[in-house]
């Protein structure tokens, strides 16, 4: 691309574009697209909540879930103590 632009062959100011829009690709694909993936996969495991799932909150409580509603959740962190979250506390769902 310089040596065509030092002939006078394409203007210098097409290479700068195409660089900024293949730097913009790159970005796009390795930072951007996998974020969104990310936020797809933790949405969907939030609205798939159930009684009897084990889980962790952000504050770091381990409970099972013993009531869902729409914008929270129950969980149960030990015997006779129940905890009320909202449902984006969650922070993932442990294994049995």
């Amino acid at each position: 691309m310089l040596v065509l632009a030092a002939e006078g062959g394409t203007n210098p100011l097409i290479g700068n574009l195409i660089w900024l829009a293949v730097m913009f690709a790159m970005l796009y694909f390795l930072m951007i697209r996998p974020q969104q993936k990310e936020q797809r996969e933790r949405a969907e495991m939030i609205r798939a909540l159930k009684p009897g799932d084990k889980i962790l909150t952000n504050g770091g409580l381990i409970g099972v879930i013993t009531k869902v509603d729409d914008l929270s959740i129950k969980i149960r962190v030990a015997e006779r103590v129940e905890v009320e979250v909202i449902r984006t506390g969650v922070a993932r769902k442990l294994k049995d």
